[in-house]
C-alpha cells in the first residue's frame, strides 16, 4: 500500500511539474469507414492487376501465334512461287526445247549440248523440289520456322535464277535458229542479175 501512494504522488507531482503547453488529445482516431474504404479499394486495385497480367499473358500468347501463323504463310507462299517457277520451267523443256530440237537450223552434235545444258538445270530444280520436301516434312533437321523460312526464300531465289536462266538459254538458241535461218535465205536467194 505505501509503494501505489509513493506511485500515485510521483505521477501527480510529474503532472503538476510537466510544462503547461504540452497538453495530450488522447488516442488518435480513425475513421473506420475511411480505412474499410480504403481496403476495399486495394483488393479491387489487386483485381484489376491480376487482370492486367493475364492480359498481359494472353497478348503475349496471341502475337506468338500470330507471329508462327505469319511464318506458315510465308513459307507457304514461298513455297506457291517455288512451284509456279518449276512449273515454267517443265513447260519451257515440254515446248520451246522440243521447237529448239526439232529446228532444222539446230545441227546433230549441238543437240546434246543443249539437251545437257537445260537438264542440268532441270536436275537441279529437283533436287531443290526434294530438298525443301525434306524441310517442310521431316522434323530431323531441327530447324526453327525463321530458319525455314530464310531456307525456302534463298530456295526461291534460287528457283527464279533457274527460271532466269533457262529463259536466257532458250533466247540465245532462239537467236541462233533466227540468225541460221536468215543466213540460209541469204544464202539460198534467187539471184536476177
Amino acid at each position: 500500500m505505501k509503494n501505489v501512494m509513493k506511485t500515485l504522488i510521483l505521477a501527480l507531482t510529474l503532472t503538476f511539474l510537466a510544462p503547461s503547453n504540452a497538453t495530450a488529445q488522447g488516442m488518435p482516431v480513425y475513421d473506420n469507414t475511411n480505412f474499410i474504404s480504403f481496403a476495399k479499394s486495394l483488393i479491387e486495385s489487386a483485381k484489376q492487376t491480376s487482370q492486367l497480367l493475364k492480359t498481359v499473358k494472353f497478348m503475349k500468347d496471341a502475337k506468338e501465334s500470330i507471329e508462327k501463323v505469319a511464318n506458315v504463310v510465308q513459307q507457304l507462299k514461298a513455297v506457291q512461287r517455288i512451284a509456279q517457277h518449276h512449273n515454267e520451267l517443265f513447260n519451257v523443256m515440254q515446248t520451246d526445247l522440243n521447237d529448239i530440237l526439232n529446228s532444222p537450223y539446230i545441227k546433230v552434235e549441238e543437240i546434246d549440248q543443249i539437251t545437257n545444258s537445260f537438264n542440268s538445270i532441270v536436275e537441279h530444280s529437283l533436287d531443290t523440289v526434294d530438298f525443301i520436301d525434306e524441310i517442310l516434312s521431316s522434323d530431323h533437321l531441327k530447324m526453327t520456322d525463321g530458319e525455314r523460312a530464310k531456307v525456302l526464300k534463298d530456295k526461291e531465289r534460287e528457283s527464279e535464277q533457274m527460271v532466269a536462266d533457262i529463259g536466257r538459254k532458250t533466247k540465245r538458241y532462239r537467236a541462233i535458229i533466227s540468225f541460221r535461218k536468215m543466213q540460209d535465205k541469204i544464202n539460198n536467194r534467187e539471184t536476177s542479175y
